[in-house]
């Protein structure tokens, strides 16, 4: 299968065919459809495998077309229409503010309106736009967003049942998709009452003299419903009598702001310069930058409009970024520090992101980014200006972490797994051995006096002379012993060839050199040391390193210093 028959437009068909892709690989063939289709994707792949172009090829596409219907003056619907099926991973408002939506089956979720009222008789409508369950009515600003289970709600629920401080008794009737539901409030003599298709349903509550003093506003809990409410803005399709009024229409004197806005989310309609359309967030520099590379390959023969795409890392001048976010910017790839503090203070608002993307998660959850991605995902609204859900795409290294798992059922909703790689195995061809490094017993550290692999100088400062018996003068001397261990090692088992993984840069450089000094000079291969170490995962760098490798001559023949990926890797495996 071609990438143009998973659906991908011809203008990044042709980009990826320039890419030497002649056939999607297979984490692709499964996901970019999948994204394409507009589901939630959970997907792990042996690195190298293509996941980056099976998120970014898809993100691209449908960004692209978002904006090409923007321009045309197209526009989405309001809501989304489901046939009732689970859909949303939470409440949400229509860009009106009159539609209420909530696809999730198993939790009620809650709706208020922001203005009360204290005086007179007022009245508003609710059609109902599918078969889900809701409860409609008016409640106080101190009751809870589950209409009708305290003191403080009133409502009516599409069971006939009316409910108030947790009390379900018998009421008027059922009622379901196309019906629509009146909501009557007398303030003056303390009642309730509500009709179906215009049918008067009689009284249902009499509310407590503590209630009278208080602003009652509009409300409604939903469970897998739709709801569309008719405040006297337009007219009443079943017009009340006997004095009241659309509660719009209510006197000044009379209504109250609610000082709770909740944390539904109002999707904004107008385009914002600093609005992104897709946000990816990479756990390094070098994993952003790469991925940035990407998506710029992948756009190349975009067009009318063109996609802007921005960098956002720490180490680069903010004022650059905030001079790019300005001037408009449609898909943003960065890193959680600065992203966090572009958000925090407003100057990147997520208020139009249709995508989150998440690479390389277990890297995320690790170096205890949790609270940063829940916080950005709870300010994304869960359905954008025309319609269309909030897409998460997560990638990880493995879908067997139980914190990976965890993060998926808080901000996924019914996500397809895609998992091509399976729990982690050693292959039957690699054989680990653990070299114990204990300086107490080994006191090769003091006899090779300055004559021993330089250190990060972590401990500079500090005491770590042979004798001082500190912390730091052992943490010191496993450093140097390591490094000697390392040089052992290669020349005990005569190794042509060897990978030699350290925990940093400065680590890397300073086994580069030292490999040097025992006579390795032109012999090591440090990718780390020249080129963005993270980009050897594209094709033409795995091409670059391999040639390197195979060519390089010497006692220690195609050396390749690298860095992990993250994590703290306290001991080098050889």
């Amino acid at each position: 299968m071609s990438v143009c028959e998973m659906g991908v437009m011809p203008e990044i068909a042709q980009a990826v065919e320039e890419m030497d892709w002649l056939l999607p690989t297979d984490i692709q063939a499964e996901s970019i459809p999948l994204i394409l289709g507009g589901g939630d994707v959970l997907m792990a792949a042996e690195t190298g495998s293509g996941k980056t172009g099976a998120f970014s090829i898809p993100v691209i596409q449908i960004v692209y077309e978002t904006l090409k219907d923007q321009m045309e003056g197209k526009k989405g619907k309001a809501t989304i229409k489901t046939g009732g099926a689970a859909f949303l991973s939470s409440s949400a408002i229509g860009s009106d503010g009159l539609c209420c939506q909530s696809r999730e089956v198993k939790e009620w979720h809650g709706c208020r309106a922001t203005r009360g009222v204290t005086k007179g008789k007022y009245y508003y409508e609710v059609s109902c736009h599918d078969q889900g369950l809701c409860r409609v009515g008016w409640s106080t600003m101190q009751a809870s967003l589950d209409l009708g289970t305290d003191k403080f709600g009133f409502g009516f629920g599409g069971t006939g049942k009316k409910s108030h401080n947790k009390q379900f008794d018998s009421y008027g009737e059922e009622f379901t998709m196309h019906d629509t539901i009146g909501c009557y409030l007398d303030i003056d003599k303390g009642q309730i009452k509500f009709s179906k298709n215009g049918k008067d349903l009689g009284l249902a509550f009499e509310f407590p003299p503590h209630i009278r003093n208080q602003a009652l506003f509009a409300a409604c809990v939903l469970k897998n419903a739709e709801l569309k409410f008719n405040f006297g803005e337009e007219d009443f399709k079943f017009p009340p009598k006997d004095g009241y009024i659309g509660l719009c229409k209510a006197p000044d004197g009379n209504v109250v702001k609610s000082q709770h806005t909740g944390n539904a989310q109002v999707v904004q309609t107008q385009n914002l310069p600093n609005a992104p359309k897709a946000l990816i967030v990479e756990p390094s520099r070098e994993l952003a930058e790469q991925t940035l590379n990407n998506v710029k390959q992948f756009k190349k023969y975009i067009d009318n409009p063109k996609l802007r795409e921005l960098l956002i890392i720490g180490g680069v001048a903010a004022r650059d970024q905030l001079s790019v976010l300005e001037h408009g910017v449609d898909i943003v790839v960065g890193t959680p520090g600065r992203l966090d503090d572009l958000v925090s203070t407003g100057k990147l608002n997520l208020s139009q992101v249709r995508f989150l993307v998440l690479d390389e998660a277990d890297g995320l959850l690790l170096q205890g980014y949790s609270d940063f991605i829940n916080r950005i995902h709870s300010q994304i609204p869960q359905i954008t200006s025309d319609g269309k859900r909030l897409q998460v795409i997560v990638c990880s290294a493995t879908l067997h972490s139980f914190d990976v798992k965890k993060l998926s059922e808080k901000i996924m909703h019914f996500p397809t797994w895609v998992d091509l790689k399976g729990e982690d195995s050693v292959p039957e061809t690699v054989h680990h051995v653990v070299v114990i490094v204990n300086p107490k017993t080994d006191k090769l550290w003091e006899r090779l006096g300055k004559n021993h692999i330089r250190t990060d100088e972590v401990h500079a400062k500090d005491n770590t002379r042979p004798g001082a018996n500190t912390p730091e003068m052992w943490s010191e001397a496993i450093k140097i012993l390591k490094g000697e261990y390392t040089v052992r090692a290669i020349k005990e088992h005569k190794m042509d060839q060897a990978i030699i993984f350290c925990r940093t840069k400065i680590d890397c450089d300073n086994m580069e050199q030292y490999f040097i000094q025992q006579g390795g000079e032109g012999a090591v291969v440090a990718l780390d040391t020249a080129e963005n170490m993270r980009a050897c995962r594209s094709t033409h760098m795995r091409k670059h390193g391999r040639e390197m490798w195979q060519n390089t001559e010497g006692n220690y023949k195609g050396t390749f210093l690298t860095r992990k990926k993250y994590g703290d890797v306290c001991t080098e495996p050889f």
